[in-house]
């Protein structure tokens, strides 16, 4: 498996790569290549090209336009402090990539393929990896339906690309609680449906209820089930925990996959792993809006937090909703949910030993 390689003919500069480097937030600037792979029907999977970073021409009838096949994925690269580029935890970011290709009638991209389009990048723009603390490079994988054609079916033409963004701290002041809307109105997914894939869709159906809980003075929205919207199942595009305290000892809940509409976070089952390893009870099972507020009533939970691959941990300080308001702990960042943030940080950065081998080297020391 070759990938040709047409890098850009005119490059930055070191300062100014530095330039854009000092500030970069997250998904705002990006690196100067990417990987581009074609498909079609009768041919399969073409040959990978490293190309500059730039536009894509599409034609106005692609089918991605009209009828959403469309998917993506993201993951990070970090340098550890010997030089090396790790990322963590890709193979499992590419059979979900697969898994969401499924769901929506489009070609599985090989996992080797895409492990290897990951690396071949990495290692070209490793200049853009930055150094500092809490800081990454953002891996962003696409595929897209670019058949012309209006006839309602799965396109027989794809396009996948893949290409990187800096991301800085996401926390850069320290990490805050964040208050959160309940959504009656909206629902993120139905049995059945596409909750399971990480699909342009589901983000695209999202974004009123989003609006809706800035509306109300909130940071997020947190979804209810769409049968009975009793059941509390993400928080915006992340997985949700509680912890439960009885005794002294934590318990870990976050809401079951079994339902088939929530996606099924890295993040997420990474926590489950390290909460495990520590000691504490870690439970996957429904969790009501009921539960939730009687919880924090009765002091039986502590602390509530979402997880995904952009801030790894967000704790949860305040939940508003049409029933009222309810507060979460001291409005700081719980004790659970903090060190379960360094740990997995610390794993990423090279910090502490990789003991499950989620670590795979890009660019070697």
């Amino acid at each position: 498996m070759t990938i040709d390689l047409h890098p850009t003919q005119t490059p930055l500069s070191d300062e100014e790569r530095r330039q854009r480097l000092q500030s970069p937030g997250f998904g705002r600037i990006f690196t100067e290549h990417m990987i581009s792979i074609k498909y079609t029907a009768d041919k399969g999977w073409g040959p990978s090209t490293l190309v500059p970073y730039g536009p894509i021409t599409l034609d106005p009838a692609a089918a991605v336009l009209h009828y959403g096949q469309a998917i993506f994925e993201g993951f990070k690269a970090y340098r550890h402090a010997n030089g090396g580029i790790v990322t963590f935890r890709p193979e499992a970011n590419a059979l979900r990539f697969a898994a969401s290709a499924r769901r929506l009638a489009m070609p599985e991209l090989p996992v080797d393929r895409f492990l290897e389009a990951a690396r071949v990048l990495i290692t070209q723009d490793q200049a853009w990896v930055p150094s500092r603390e809490g800081e990454s490079l953002y891996i962003r994988p696409l595929l897209v339906a670019t058949e012309a054609f209006l006839g309602v079916r799965p396109s027989h033409e794809y396009l996948f690309l893949l290409f990187a963004s800096p991301a800085g701290a996401y926390f850069p002041g320290g990490v805050k609680p964040v208050t959160v809307w309940i959504s009656d109105d909206y629902v993120r997914a139905a049995p059945g449906g596409t909750g399971t894939a990480k699909c342009a869709g589901n983000y695209a159906a999202s974004l009123v209820a989003q609006s809706k809980a800035l509306e109300q003075g909130c940071d997020q929205v947190v979804w209810l089930d769409a049968v009975e919207r009793h059941w509390v199942e993400e928080m915006g595009g992340m997985n949700i925990f509680f912890v439960f305290e009885r005794g002294g000892y934590p318990r870990l809940v976050t809401p079951s996959l079994e339902t088939g509409t929530l996606l099924p976070g890295i993040t997420r089952d990474s926590l489950l792993t390290l909460a495990r390893d520590l000691g504490w009870e870690a439970e996957e099972r429904r969790v009501s809006v009921e539960e939730w507020d009687e919880g924090l009533e009765t002091g039986l939970i502590k602390e509530v937090f979402a997880c995904g691959t952009a801030a790894v941990i967000t704790p949860i300080g305040t939940v508003k909703s049409k029933r009222g308001t309810w507060e979460v702990g001291d409005g700081k960042a719980g004790p659970i949910a903090t060190r379960l943030r360094t740990l997995l940080l610390d794993v990423q950065h090279g910090r502490v030993p990789d003991t499950h081998g989620w670590l795979t080297a890009m660019v070697p020391a």
